[in-house]
């Protein structure tokens, strides 16, 4: 299973939110690229870049910075990004960057054709993000409910090509409560393509337990405000995830 750094971006700095909300933000360092460097020097096998202010305003706005960490961290280290991509374009540019997958989350949902059509153009490098609470889809940055069940989303999105699916429970992300092993559980198993898991992780413990359901079909966890404050050491996490296999 991989550990997953996640570096989050705003105004062009390195910050953790709570739930989502952006008056909730934590400045962790106001350079992103070293950032980058540091979780690469550290062993991540994979990078989690999110463009907070591009969920919000629908369109890129970190794009400078994001391609800059990843030349920085070359070919080593996949790097997996999401933030405002609503379009073919914005895939293909932040491909030739050399992104490895892209995203898409808010604009999967509102509008199913656009994921349908970028996995085509581009197989094996889509990974749709859902984000959940109570099981059911959140979207714009997590600042709207939808009706939309999240596993019911999951089939249909698995059937037009997706690479993996990024669950966050969006009731647990920034918080240090735990992961949603029940939930995120219950997605895995209803679908065939990898699950990638967000939201809650705090300690070892919850490496442990995401280990011990990885034969579900969870082959990754995204971490951020835990490596960041200290609760969870990210390369004894990774040794842990690798004993486990």
């Amino acid at each position: 299973m991989l550990i997953i750094p996640a570096i989050d971006l705003k105004d062009g700095q390195c910050v953790r939110l709570k739930q989502g909300l952006m008056s909730e933000a934590t400045l962790f360092s106001d350079n992103p690229v070293d950032m980058a460097r540091h979780w690469q020097e550290k062993g991540a096998r994979r990078l989690h870049l999110v463009d907070l202010n591009g969920a919000f305003a629908g369109k890129p706005v970190n794009e400078r910075v994001i391609r800059e960490m990843v030349e920085a961290v070359g070919a080593d280290v996949p790097v997996q990004l999401g933030g405002g991509i609503r379009d073919l374009d914005t895939i293909a540019r932040y491909l030739d960057y050399g992104v490895s997958y892209v995203i898409i989350g808010t604009a999967a949902v509102k509008v199913p054709g656009f994921l349908h059509d970028a996995c085509n153009a581009f197989p094996g490098q889509i990974i749709v993000g859902l984000d959940a609470k109570e099981g059911k889809v959140a979207v714009n940055g997590w600042s709207k409910m939808t009706h939309h069940d999240v596993i019911d989303l999951a089939k249909k999105f698995e059937n037009y090509g997706v690479e993996a699916i990024v669950y966050t429970d969006i009731g647990r992300d920034g918080m240090l409560s735990g992961v949603n092993i029940e939930a995120t559980v219950r997605l895995a198993q209803a679908v065939d393509v990898p699950v990638i898991a967000s939201g809650g992780v705090t300690s070892l413990d919850d490496v442990t337990q995401l280990c011990a359901v990885e034969h579900e079909g969870i082959n990754g966890v995204i971490t951020g405000r835990a490596i960041y404050e200290g609760t969870l050491d990210f390369a004894a996490a990774q040794a842990l995830a690798d004993a486990s296999a």
